[in-house]
Parts: C-alpha cells; sequence; structure tokens
C-alpha cells in the first residue's frame, strides 16, 4: 500500500513518529544549549568589556530582536515554499555567531555575533515546530512540548557548562562548543530527508482565499491571538527578568559566587524543562485553554513572595515558578496552530518571534531600570507580570467546538443512516 492511498494518507496522519522528535528536540537541545552560552557569561563580558547594565540588556536586545523579526517572516515563506534542508543552515548561521563570540574583540563584535546566534533561531524555531506538527499524529501537545524540552534542557545545561569551562577557560573556550553545532548540522540534515520525502506528505491542504480557521469567524480568531499575544508578554518578560538578571539578583542580594549563582539559574532552568514536558501532555489531555489559564495564572502567588524570600526560599520558589510558568507554551503554540490550521510555519514564526522579541525589549527596558533603581525592584516590578493570565478566560473552548462538531456530524450520519434504512 502506498502513500498516495488516502487511508494510508490517514493512518500515517494519526502515527507519531517519535524518531524525528527526538531529533529535533536534540536540535533545539545543541541549540539553545549554544545560545544560552552568551546569557550564562554575561558576568564575564561586563567584566572583560566594562559593560554596563544597559549594554548587557542590549546584547540581549540584538539576539531577541534579530529572531523576533525574522521568524514570522520565515513561518510566513516556508508555509508558501517548504524548504526541508534550511534548518541545517540555520545551525550554521548559531555555529558562525559561537566562533565570533568567542574572539569578539570589542562590543560591536559581540552584537554582531549576538545577530548571528539570533538568526540561527529565527530558522530553526519555527521550521522544527513545523517538523513538530508533521510527526506529531494524533498528539500534537506532547509532540510540540518534546520539541520545546530540549531547547529548555539545552538552556538549563548552559549554565553549568558556562561556570564549570568558561569561567575555568576564558572566553576563548566558547568556540570549543562548534563541535556541538556541527553534530547538529548532521542530525538535521537526516531530518531534512525526512521532511522532504515524508514530512510534506502530511502537511494540511491549502486554504481557499483568505480563511484562516474553517470553523470560526476571522473576528474571533483575530482576537484570541490577540489574547495569546498578550499572555506571551507576560510569560517571556517575567523570563527575561529571570534568564538575563536573576545571577546579578542573587549576587548583589545575597552576596552569593558567580558559580553559585549559576548553579540556581540551571535549577530555575531544569524546572522550565520538566514543566514544558507536563504542559504539552496535559494541553493533549484537559485542553489547551486550561493549560494557558491555570499556568500563567496559577504562578503568580509565588511570583509575589519571590522578592521578599530569603536565599534558600528564593531557590525554593524558582522551582515550582519555572515548572507552572513553562506549561503554558507548548499550549499556546498548538492552540495557535488549531486557531489557524492552515499556517502552521507562521504561528510557529510569530509566536516564538514574539518570545524573542518580546524577551529581548525587556531584558533592555529591565537593564535600564536596574541601571537607574536596583536590580531587586526589577523583580518586584516584575511579579505582577502573571497578573495578565486573567485574560486567557476570553479565549474560546476550542475542544467544546470540537466536541459539538463532532456530535453534529455524528446525527448527521445517524439520520442518513436511519433515512437510507426506511427507504430500503
Amino acid at each position: 500500500m502506498t502513500d498516495d492511498n488516502p487511508a494510508a494518507r490517514g493512518s500515517a496522519a494519526v502515527t507519531t513518529t517519535y524518531s524525528i522528535l527526538a531529533a529535533i528536540s536534540v536540535c533545539h537541545l545543541l541549540n539553545d544549549m549554544m545560545q544560552s552560552l552568551l546569557p550564562a557569561i554575561y558576568p564575564i563580558l561586563k567584566s572583560n568589556y566594562g559593560l554596563s547594565f544597559a549594554q548587557v540588556g542590549l546584547l540581549t536586545f540584538t539576539f531577541q530582536l534579530t529572531a523576533s523579526l525574522l521568524q514570522p517572516l520565515i513561518g510566513l515563506y516556508t508555509d508558501l515554499k517548504p524548504k526541508p534542508y534550511s534548518l541545517a543552515i540555520g545551525m550554521s548561521f548559531s555555529l558562525c555567531g559561537l566562533l565570533l563570540l568567542s574572539t569578539a574583540a570589542s562590543f560591536a563584535m559581540l552584537l554582531a555575533a549576538a545577530a548571528l546566534i539570533g538568526s540561527g533561531s529565527a530558522v530553526l524555531h519555527p521550521e522544527s515546530s513545523r517538523v513538530a506538527r508533521m510527526a506529531a499524529g494524533s498528539r500534537p501537545g506532547l509532540a510540540q512540548a518534546l520539541f520545546q524540552v530540549g531547547g529548555n534542557l539545552g538552556s538549563a545545561i548552559g549554565p553549568l557548562l558556562a561556570a564549570f569551562i568558561v569561567l575555568r577557560h576564558g572566553q576563548t573556550s566558547v568556540s570549543w562548543f562548534s563541535v556541538a553545532a556541527l553534530l547538529g548540522i548532521v542530525v538535521l540534515v537526516r531530518v531534512g530527508h525526512w521532511y522532504k520525502s515524508h514530512g510534506l506528505r502530511r502537511l494540511s491542504p491549502r486554504p481557499s482565499r483568505g480563511s484562516s480557521s474553517p470553523h470560526m469567524p476571522r473576528r474571533r480568531v483575530v482576537g484570541a491571538v490577540a489574547v495569546l499575544i498578550a499572555l506571551i508578554f507576560s510569560k517571556f518578560i517575567y523570563t527575561a527578568s529571570i534568564s538575563s538578571y536573576y545571577t546579578f539578583y542573587l549576587i548583589e542580594q545575597f552576596g552569593v559566587s558567580v558559580r553559585s549563582a549559576q548553579i540556581h539559574l540551571f535549577v530555575f532552568l531544569a524546572a522550565v524543562a520538566v514543566g514544558t514536558v507536563a504542559g504539552g501532555s496535559f494541553g493533549d489531555r484537559f485542553g489547551r485553554k486550561f493549560v494557558i489559564w491555570a499556568s500563567i495564572l496559577g504562578v503568580l502567588p509565588f511570583t509575589l513572595i519571590l522578592p521578599y524570600a530569603n536565599l534558600f526560599w528564593t531557590g525554593v520558589l524558582s522551582v515550582p515558578i519555572g515548572l507552572i510558568l513553562a506549561s503554558a507554551f507548548p499550549a499556546i503554540v498548538v492552540y495557535g496552530q488549531e486557531l489557524m490550521p492552515f499556517r502552521v510555519g507562521t504561528v510557529a514564526g510569530l509566536f516564538f518571534g514574539l518570545a524573542f522579541g518580546l524577551g529581548g525589549i525587556g531584558a533592555a527596558a529591565l537593564g535600564v531600570l536596574a541601571d537607574v533603581t536596583s536590580i531587586q525592584l526589577v523583580f518586584h516590578v516584575c511579579a505582577f507580570l502573571p497578573a495578565i493570565g486573567l485574560l486567557a478566560g476570553l479565549l474560546p473552548d476550542l475542544d467544546a467546538r470540537r466536541a459539538k462538531r463532532s456530535a453534529r456530524a455524528a446525527a448527521v450520519d445517524l439520520a442518513g443512516g436511519v433515512g437510507v434504512q426506511r427507504q430500503s
């Protein structure tokens, strides 16, 4: 039986291809491990180049804004013209950025390295999200979570590697991680082969002109996307406060060493990795809207307590914050793709791009706020951001709509069957 048979295509559509999900998750791990070296070595760069907090924020802004501007465009372009081998090309940009970061002689070169690393993310995230959707079968939430958790694990490992390798051997040792980039390129070329020969057959059929969701008015879709953007703003501005300034906060507030601060950051990022997998799986089981609502708003009590905690409780509180907050993003991405099923790459590019862009803007703004006031005030201000999660109540319940459509379809089929019996 060939894939040209409709039954074969239907069978393929419900099969989860775990080998491909594992491949893109590992490459996401390698990619984000390399990328996380940049914020992880901020204390080293700040000392070596005499940077201010605002300049540290500008580095994050450059990296994340580059990815933010390019990701939606790449997602839109590849929705129209799929490019199976673009993932390997994206990893090559990250490789060049790493090599430049290890040898940068000025702040301008650091900015160029950050831009190259951002360009690698701009390709990898929307295209890998598309591959995850192709390989998902009947478990899109789990597939998206497995893809994302690779990045979270990479982001968690990066600070540890910075603490035990880069701190010991200096900035030039960043170039050692080019081996990981080369490994990623090899794996992504193989993923490109699968994408070309199998993945393209799993793409959704092309929509009619001007359509977005086949079962919801455009106005409702636009409103739901606006709510999702607000929730992404809440999540990633708060995440930027942790990823860029948590180490500085611990050093200034509690007088810990750089290595100890980076280990605390690893604990938070490891919790984020666990929360990502849980969020994707729970979304498949309990519905995306429920997970989005519970994760964004549910983290609020912990973020409000964090600025008043001692060192021990700060470390403890960072775990539920990471777990709960991270569970939102897989559900948000899949929810958006279900809203616009014919724009999988565009949705992934938009949401990942916003995540990077808003995180970059937030990092730059928070850096200025820290310079003008204090790093402690940054965490007091950001503690209230999860309250934006109240907006999740405005999202349409896609699971309920699907259930009603299925019930109506079953009723129509039943009525048709009864009619046939009466005629006979």
